[in-house]
């Protein structure tokens, strides 16, 4: 028996706008709101303006949540300042990814973990195991929050007109509690677009309203509502990983090539720390396969699960592929075989269909906007 997707705060108001919407982890979301190209472009020179209310808020507070926090995630919490976040991941005893996180300090003994929303149950439910003998309490808080993202380079401009709070002082992974217009909020500077931007965490009864507020004020400077799917090229073109394609329980952050997450020097032991030392040394002597990224030199789109060859013989296989709107080609993350992993290796395709497409080996990410 199926269930029906949830619904966010802004569904009627995303119908209204003639959004074509699509079931994603459990929930009804903008797919698009009119051309995906268009609200990609938009990003990249002007505006976007996103639902996330699927991503998943975990509080996490007590006297001992950074101690606790430190043991239950692969990073080193305990150093987050107040006011300040930091991207970390959970892994599994055997050093397999649970998911990626971003953590905030909202007080001394205060923190929300947010997690992607196809993994928010699974997160919980491992933060609220882990817990035991801490003195700090988990709780589930993804009803609690509505949560609207403005991104791209006229996103400061946009939002300093409807807040008094210091943007200028908001440096890149923090976050401070504001008014924007009118309604209270946790103003964070963090994205998944690769653009400076801002993620407003709400609650679900202010979501309309500061939604049409923020769209009213970006008017004049090329705001659009934008989708999942600009999203997912958005954050390919930053080379910034998607759970369940570049990230799954079957890799650990070295296989990633994110192992600099994972703090062995904090104090104590943390899930996974005997399995990840053993990774981090493979990746060092001798790494399987390595994340890069592939440009096309034609017009054929690679899709997640296509094999990377080189030869005729399979040497990795492709996690996530789109055209690019800002490079104009096709391109892809893939994990390769460490031999054929380094930018320029010559003879690397796709088998797209069974025809060998050829693709450039490049480092990541395809874009990195101009500071």
């Amino acid at each position: 028996m199926s269930t029906a997707p949830r619904l966010t705060a802004l569904d009627a108001l995303h119908r209204s706008l003639g959004a074509t919407m699509t079931d994603f982890a459990g929930w009804d979301m903008p797919l698009r709101y009119a051309s995906e190209r268009d609200e990609h472009n938009a990003v990249r020179t002007r505006a976007g303006l996103f639902d996330l209310s699927h991503m998943g808020e975990i509080t996490v507070t007590g006297a001992g949540a950074a101690a606790f926090l430190n043991f239950a995630l692969v990073g080193n919490i305990g150093t987050v300042a107040v006011g300040r976040a930091r991207y970390t991941m959970i892994c599994a005893e055997d050093g397999g990814i649970l998911d990626d996180l971003i953590v905030y300090r909202l007080g001394e003994t205060e923190y929300m973990v947010v997690a992607n929303a196809g993994n928010a149950q699974i997160v919980l439910d491992a933060l609220t195991a882990r817990a035991e003998g801490f003195d700090t309490e988990v709780r589930d808080d993804r009803d609690a929050y509505a949560l609207i993202a403005v991104q791209g380079p006229e996103s400061p401009a946009i939002l300093a007109s409807v807040t008094d709070a210091d943007l200028d002082g908001l440096k890149y992974y923090a976050g401070l509690p504001g008014t924007v217009a009118g309604v209270p909020a946790l103003i964070a500077r963090t994205g998944y677009t690769g653009e400076d931007g801002f993620e407003l965490f709400v609650a679900p009864a202010d979501a309309e309203q500061l939604w049409k507020a923020l769209t009213e004020a970006g008017a004049g400077r090329g705001l659009v509502p934008c989708g999942l799917s600009c999203r997912d090229t958005l954050r390919l073109e930053a080379g910034m990983p998607l759970y369940g394609h570049e990230l799954t329980t079957g890799l650990t952050p070295f296989d990633a090539g994110l192992g600099r997450v994972v703090k062995f020097e904090k104090e104590g032991d943390f899930v996974g720390r005997k399995a990840l030392e053993a990774a981090a040394e493979r990746a060092e002597t001798a790494p399987p396969r390595k994340l890069v990224g592939l440009v096309a030199e034609g017009r054929r789109v690679p899709r997640a699960g296509f094999p990377v060859t080189v030869g005729g013989e399979v040497v990795g296989e492709v996690t996530s592929g789109a055209p690019s709107p800002t490079l104009g080609k096709p391109i892809a993350m893939a994990y390769i075989d460490a031999a054929h992993a380094a930018p320029g290796s010559e003879g690397v395709a796709v088998d797209i269909r069974g025809s060998q497409e050829p693709y450039e080996v490049v480092a990541l990410p395809f874009y990195k906007r101009q500071k």
